[in-house]
């Protein structure tokens, strides 16, 4: 195994091989939620410029299985999310990108929840702080 090289920059990782559902693996042409997700955010984002900042990348398992169809947002220096139980639909796919607006205007990557769209309450998963830092 080897790792790609990819921005630090503001972007939404989506697992590439989440299932649709914890019982269902993925849609009658084979293909499963993670990559049919990540298909919907490249394309939301493609569409509308207020999104054009943001980086939609894939990758295999983001090791949140019983909680499908999962996404990692990320930038540097700030706390970074694994958000999860989506899907894999424009609504859904929406509300990420939104957060992930407000997620970069945010200092340490922490928004308050009163300014959360309402597609992502409840879906998060953990939280993780940027390299080299913890809160005290």
């Amino acid at each position: 195994m080897s790792f790609q090289a990819v921005g630090s920059g503001l972007s939404i990782v989506a697992c590439s091989t989440c299932r649709l559902s914890p019982e269902q693996r993925g849609e009658g042409d084979g293909r499963g939620g993670g990559a049919l997700f990540g298909q919907i955010l490249r394309a939301m984002r493609d569409r509308d410029p207020r999104y054009a900042g943001i980086d939609v990348q894939a990758m295999p398992c983001l090791f949140a299985c019983g909680e499908p169809v999962a996404v990692h947002l990320r930038a540097a220096g700030k706390f970074s999310y694994v958000l999860g139980r989506f899907a894999p639909d424009e609504e859904s796919a929406r509300a990420i990108l939104d957060y992930a607006l407000l997620y970069a205007d945010s200092d340490l990557g922490s928004v308050r929840y009163a300014e959360w769209p309402q597609g992502v309450k409840g879906h998060f998963l953990t939280r993780s702080p940027p390299e080299g830092h913890v809160l005290p």
